[in-house]
């Protein structure tokens, strides 16, 4: 494949999956479960896509981007929250080649360190750290690492190639 349509390639599969996280965050918050103390972003499920492609990486970033920005959220949030992410996301780039039960890892871990503080600090909502770290910690490990891995696995299973 020649270099144009690499670049092609690449920004559209990023594009398609910033716009699948935008999508599925706004069912979630149509549901009322994508914000707040306890969340369940049914597009963290996506997390694990950059086991598959290095164009998920900004997808999943401008998608929580855009998704934070829809919702109202205040800067921390967007910056801070999209940086979790963005962290999530690369890790699961790193961690492409060992076991697809690890890819979610780094998304559950980079939301239940940062989250915490935006959600006490930036909204100032009553709770302590721990108990948001606890919050986010099983609405990711729900989303990212339940619905991610079994999205992955499906993935895998039928040989899709991006």
């Amino acid at each position: 494949m020649n270099n144009k349509k690499s670049k092609t390639r690449f920004l559209t599969q990023s594009a398609m999956v910033a716009a699948l996280y935008v999508i599925f965050t706004e069912i979630s918050a149509v549901l009322g479960i994508s914000s707040g103390v306890i969340q369940f972003r049914l597009s963290e499920m996506f997390a694990v896509l950059p086991i598959f492609t290095p164009a998920a990486i900004p997808g999943l970033f401008i998608g929580c981007l855009i998704s934070n920005i829809l919702a109202g959220g205040v800067i921390w949030d967007v910056v801070f929250g999209s940086l979790a992410s963005l962290l999530g996301a690369l890790g699961a780039w790193f961690l492409r080649k060992k076991s697809v039960y690890l890819a979610p890892v780094p998304t559950i871990a980079a939301n239940m360190i940062i989250v915490p503080f935006v959600l006490r600090y930036a909204y100032g909502m009553e709770g302590t750290i721990p108990l948001f770290m606890l919050t986010v910690g099983i609405g990711e490990f729900v989303c990212a690492g339940i619905l991610g891995v079994f999205l992955a696995k499906t993935l895998k299973k039928y040989k899709f190639n991006f």
